[in-house]
């Protein structure tokens, strides 16, 4: 027994506080969409999302959501298919390039997001030129504001795993390199590929202030127009947000419990 660990009642405790901590505004919120100014209780609020009567105002919200969906998945694709491969080959042929690289890869968390806009201005006037105004173009400025947080996900998973005994034993099997990464490496750090892909969908779920200064809706630029209208279909889709975080995490964590049960 650790001698060093809480016991029981205080592990109990911070679980409870902590709990708490994160139900309590959730509960509120929920509270505050189910209860009439009579004090009655009533689900009619959360029908009216799929009436079409009321479609009209909430329509900023759904067209919001699916450009934030499509942002998501091609900020995934850049995580997946840029940063995790990157992270791979310094790790195993460019282990002295690892400090400098993790210090350009973490460098955006310091950064505020404003001042980000301001650099990114100038280059998403040409990307408008070249590539169109379309809302997807915020990919490539998410895919770096995701960077510190997908990389820890990813990096944890190589740590704990030896890619390079793992690439040295396929590639004497006479693997090539792309089938080493995707059905040798990519397999061992799953659980880290599927972490950093759902700090991705958070942070794009979340993010307001670059599509904001960019003038780019997508979901939290419309809950706030249509703040100014309705204030409980807002906080309902928030509720919708977060619920579809959890089911991810979930997901994510029986995934992970699977990976670990079958090389077991």
């Amino acid at each position: 027994m650790n001698r060093l660990a809480p016991s029981r009642a205080t592990r109990w405790i911070i679980g409870i506080l902590v709990g708490a901590f994160f139900a309590v505004p959730l509960l509120s919120t929920f509270l505050y969409t189910v209860r009439g100014k009579d004090g009655s209780w009533s689900f009619d609020r959360w029908a009216a999302l799929f009436d079409p009567a009321a479609s009209a105002a909430i329509k900023p919200i759904w067209t919001g959501l699916g450009n934030s969906l499509v942002l998501a998945v091609v900020t995934v694709a850049i995580v997946l298919l840029l940063l995790a491969p990157t992270m791979i080959l310094v790790n195993l042929r460019f282990p002295k390039l690892k400090p400098f690289f993790e210090f350009a890869v973490l460098l955006p968390i310091s950064i505020p997001a404003i001042v980000l806009v301001v650099g990114l201005a100038p280059i998403y006037l040409q990307i408008g030129r070249t590539l169109g105004t379309g809302t997807w173009t915020l990919a490539f400025a998410y895919g770096i504001t995701v960077l510190p947080f997908a990389f820890r996900s990813i990096q944890a998973s190589i740590d704990a795993a030896d890619l390079k005994t793992l690439a040295e034993a396929a590639r004497s099997l006479g693997a090539s390199w792309p089938v080493v990464v995707v059905k040798v490496l990519a397999p061992n750090i799953r659980q880290g590929l599927l972490a950093g892909s759902l700090i991705s969908i958070a942070v794009v779920l979340g993010e307001f202030t670059i599509a904001s200064l960019l003038n780019r809706q997508v979901f939290q630029t419309a809950l706030v127009v249509v703040q100014k209208q309705d204030a409980y279909a807002p906080a309902i889709f928030t509720l919708l947000a977060l619920l579809f975080c959890f089911l991810l995490l979930l997901v994510i964590g029986r995934a992970a419990r699977g990976n670990r049960k079958a090389r077991s």
